[in-house]
This record gives structure tokens, sequence and C-alpha cells, in this order.
């Protein structure tokens, strides 16, 4: 696999993962639109492991006192998790840490019992596309009524199991799992940061689950020859721009709204089933 390829996909990966477009869309339609083999679950595993560093770095002091304050120790950082609307930081409230456990339950029972769906049928571009612009009309409809008043002080155990359904939907390649998961959060009145920040929190697991379970099909079969250059690259370039991503977005959603991801969607999603069209016109000619 050329260097050239292993950077392209881990840059897509990196800042698709938790911006809200879908990171299973754009690593699927890149190789087909460039032309090229798409290297499958080996390379998946260097970039699911890249992004989990990138999260589990920018949250470690926050996900260290999660599970502190939710087991009834102290916190050791003292981090926050949020900002008030009077732009006061919010300390994490103990039950915090359960809640993001209970929301994750959803995906991943859909995983284990869609997995093969997921890496196989749905993977077509039609469904790419048609995902892609379907999602972002709840998402515009979403950022339209949200009241934006909930932060993550404020989390209870609907609204966990609201965005953890929600969650379970981004199996869908082009769905998006940080557009769902934020889209859910809009409906429910969360703020947009606290909506984005409850979402990268929830997709640490999700995204140590994905890696574990394609890191033990790797362990089996071995790595193979010639790819070892290339999935190292993988691993840190999808790990610096997932976690320059977290970053960015975070501080974007201060100020900034959805607007730019969901005429981002809209207009993806037309040129991948417009591609998928004539190329199915021209294979039938």
């Amino acid at each position: 696999m050329p260097l050239w390829q292993a950077v392209l996909l881990a840059v897509a990966q990196g800042l698709t993962e938790f911006l809200p477009i879908s990171s299973t869309a754009h690593l699927a339609l890149i190789p087909w639109l460039f032309g090229f083999r798409d290297p499958g679950l080996t390379f998946d595993v260097a970039l699911h492991v890249g992004t989990l560093v990138a999260v589990l770095i920018y949250f470690f002091r926050t996900w260290v006192d999660l599970v502190l304050l939710g087991l009834g120790r102290k916190s050791v950082f003292g981090t926050f998790v949020d900002i008030a609307p009077d732009g006061l930081p919010l300390q994490p409230p103990r039950k915090l840490f359960w809640l993001l456990v209970i929301a994750t339950i959803p995906a991943g029972v859909a995983g284990l019992a869609f997995q093969e769906h997921v890496a196989t049928v749905l993977r077509h571009p039609v469904i790419i596309g048609s995902a892609l612009i379907l999602l972002a009309i709840p998402m515009a409809w979403g950022e339209r009524i949200s009241k934006s008043r909930k932060d993550l002080r404020t989390v209870s155990l609907k609204d966990s199991l609201c965005i953890g359904f929600a969650q379970a939907l981004a199996l869908v390649p082009g769905v998006s799992r940080s557009g769902a998961t934020i889209t859910a959060a809009l409906f429910l009145d969360f703020r947009r940061e606290a909506a984005a920040r409850f979402s990268f929190l929830l997709s640490t697991p999700i995204i140590a689950g994905a890696a574990l379970n394609e890191g033990i099909v790797l362990a089996r079969n071995g790595l193979p020859p010639g790819l070892e250059g290339a999935f190292l690259v993988g691993i840190l370039v999808s790990a610096i721009s997932g976690y320059l991503c977290i970053a960015w977005f975070l501080r974007f959603l201060q100020f900034g709204t959805f607007k730019i991801f969901i005429y981002y969607r809209v207009i993806l999603g037309i040129i991948v089933l417009a591609l998928a069209l004539f190329t199915s016109m021209g294979s039938s000619i």
C-alpha cells in the first residue's frame, strides 16, 4: 500500500470520525473515487487505533475523573466536561460515567448483530449517498428547533438512552456516529458544544470496541508483508488529525452552527448518487 494512500485515508478518518459527516462513508468512497483498492479490515485497525489515541489523549483527565466519580471516589484532576452559559466551567456529575456506559449498549449490541451486513451489503454508494442526505434533514430540523439550554450537568437516563439508540443508527455508512448522536442531542435541547462533548465521550468505548474486534482478527491472521510502514503511518496521522479536529470543533461550536456540515452532507450525497448512477449506466452499456 503506497504511503500517500495511507496518509489520505488517515487524514479522512481523523477528520470525519468526529465531524458529523460520516467517517465510514469517506473511507468507503475515497478508494472508489480515486480508483485504488480498499485496504479493508487490516488498515481499519490502524485508523481506529489512531482515532482512539486522539480521543483518549484529549479527554484523558476527563475520563480519569469520570471513572473515579462514578465509583464514588474523589476526582484527581478536577477537570470539567462543559462550559455553562455564563462561561463558568462545569465539573462532571457523578452519574455521567454510568450514563455513558448505558448509552454505549445499543450501538454495541447492534454492532455485534449486524457487523457482517455493515461490512458488505451496506457499503454501497447508493446507500451511502442516500444516508448522507437523509440525516441532513433531521440535523437541520434539530438545529432550527433546539432550545439549546441543557449541558452535561443535566443529562438524564432518558437523554442517554435516546442518544445511545441514535448512535446505533450510525452503523449504516453515511449516517455518521457523531452526526446521529449530535442530532439526537439537539432534539433533546442540548447546547451545540455540550452535544459534541457528549458525542466524543460516547465515541471512546465504541472506537475502542471496534479497534479491539478488528485487532483480534488481525492478531489471528497477522499483518500482511509490506504493510508495516503504512500501518504505522495510519495510526500516527489519524491520531494527530483526530486530536486537532476535536480541539477545533469544540472551539468552533462555541460560536458556530452545524449549517456548513448540513450543506456538505447534501452536496456530497448528491455527488455520490450521481456518480453511482453514471457508473452503473456506463457498466450496463
